[in-house]
């Protein structure tokens, strides 16, 4: 349902209640800097949006002055460094309402999911937040969003009942699952999985889960046992509920005092599993992966789902990231080869991944949507991931190198698909396509040219 149209011809950031700053002046520095340092962003301007007006306000300037627009939140994101033009951080827009009767949250464009999960705790209520609670509700949901409890639950994308989207000429739009034509269906196929191709969205309003607690945390063994713990969870992975959420690991830990010891400085191959039933049967479930190899740190416990970060321990603090990943079809006896032949205990002693991982898919991430949308991965049983760290140029070529060489060992068993949020730098047209199928690509094209045919959403991992 639109429910604001633009009437002037001509548009003034003056406009705007938060601050407007360009290179050079006070704050600017700290206001484009995002999660992953990688990506330096260098606008021409960016707009701290304190509210959806201000969102409309940057946007009708932007199709005015032909400026192109990039979007950021928390910037767990960026991959891709901003380069000119206009930069809207939604960081200031945090505010997340509970609606306890009906199981909802509506969640502004730059709330986390630690501010879901908050506001949420107190009902006995939870969102579907990843690995790191730390990231921005918007972003991972418009990714599709792969939850910690996947496998139970499904994707964030599935849960979504309504966007709040203002598109690139500055028109605010309400779409929700109301199939009827006043609510635009095709918009709320295109954002729950197309990633940010066709508008701003300023809030969302999500389904929310009854789970105050679950059993969740890691099983560490020391690197020399890759191997054998490998092969014994992908053979566990075979016949456990669909209830069970895990993923293999291999961890090179930085010897820093945000890492606790002993596995601080370590390498380490774990198994990290999240259950969301009784815990007694979880832990009689996970027992055979405590006597596959000797285990040096068992963290499995039973914990509030606002301690889930407890489970895969991802870094709090910025850091400058090369992410990648791949979706897998499976994992059969030549791939875990050549899996620990790249991460392994043979691998180069100075190894330059911090995190390669492997996730189990399947369950109810394999399910229709309730609603279609674009998310394209529920194809997989597997998902290849990894993040190097690239704290100076000869490092960073060396996490290339490891990260080509990773993925091509890789590429036979995988579908030739990623996960648009953790794809990593978006390459050409044939590489970003890699995020959808081709069907589903061209119908985001075709979207793409309807509400933002100036192409002024060019940043980040756009169809092109």
């Amino acid at each position: 349902m639109t429910a604001t149209h633009p009437t002037p011809a001509l548009f003034a950031l003056s406009d705007i209640c938060g601050p407007v700053l360009r290179p050079g002046e006070d704050g600017y520095a700290e206001e484009v800097t995002g999660f992953n340092l990688a990506a330096l962003h260098t606008p021409d301007v960016v707009v701290g949006a304190t509210g959806t007006d201000d969102v409309v306000a940057a946007l009708r300037w932007a199709t005015a002055t032909r400026t192109p627009v990039a979007v950021q939140a928390t910037g767990h994101g960026a991959n891709f460094p901003i380069d000119h033009g206009l930069l809207i951080s939604t960081a200031r827009m945090t505010d997340v309402h509970v609606d306890p009767g009906q199981r909802t949250a509506t969640v502004a464009a730059g709330a986390k999911w630690s501010h879901v999960m908050a506001a949420g705790a107190p009902h006995g209520l939870a969102g579907l937040s990843g690995t790191s609670t730390d990231t921005g509700v918007v972003g991972y949901v418009l990714g599709g969003g792969l939850p910690v409890l996947g496998r139970a639950y499904g994707y964030s994308a599935d849960l979504v009942r309504s966007l709040q989207v203002v598109t690139p000429d500055g028109t605010l739009h309400e779409t929700t699952r109301d199939p009827t034509p006043d609510h635009e269906p095709e918009l709320f196929w295109a954002l729950r999985g197309g990633k940010g191709n066709v508008g701003v969205v300023t809030s969302l309003v999500t389904e929310l889960l009854p789970l105050p607690r679950l059993l969740g945390g890691g099983i560490f063994c020391s690197g020399e046992h890759t191997g054998p713990l490998l092969h014994a969870w992908a053979e566990w992975t075979r016949t456990v509920p669909d209830e069970m959420c895990s993923a293999f690991t291999v961890l090179r830990f930085p010897p820093l005092p945000q890492i606790p010891e002993p596995l601080r400085g370590g390498f380490w191959a774990r198994v990290a599993v999240a259950w969301p039933g009784d815990p007694a049967e979880g832990q009689a479930l996970i027992a055979p992966l405590r006597r596959a190899a000797p285990v040096a740190v068992d963290t499995v416990e039973v914990m509030d789902h606002t301690d889930l970060d407890r489970i895969h321990m991802e870094p709090q603090d910025p850091l400058p990231a090369r992410e990648a990943c791949l979706l897998l079809r499976d994992l059969p006896p030549d791939a875990l080869s050549a899996f620990v032949d790249q991460a392994g205990p043979e691998a180069a002693p100075d190894y330059p991944l911090l995190m390669v991982e492997l996730r189990h898919m399947g369950a109810a991430l394999s399910r229709p949507a309730p609603v279609e949308d674009a998310v394209c991965s529920r194809d997989a049983r597997y998902f290849l991931a990894s993040v190097g760290v690239l704290p100076a140029p000869p490092a960073a070529q060396a996490v290339e190198r490891a990260t080509t060489a990773l993925y091509t060992a890789m590429a036979p068993y995988g579908t030739g698909h990623t996960l648009v949020n953790v794809h990593g730098t978006p390459g050409d047209e044939e590489d970003r396509a890699r995020a959808w199928t081709p069907e589903v690509y061209a119908r985001l094209r075709q979207d793409k040219a309807k509400y933002d045919p100036a192409n002024l959403l060019r940043y980040g991992h756009t169809v092109l």
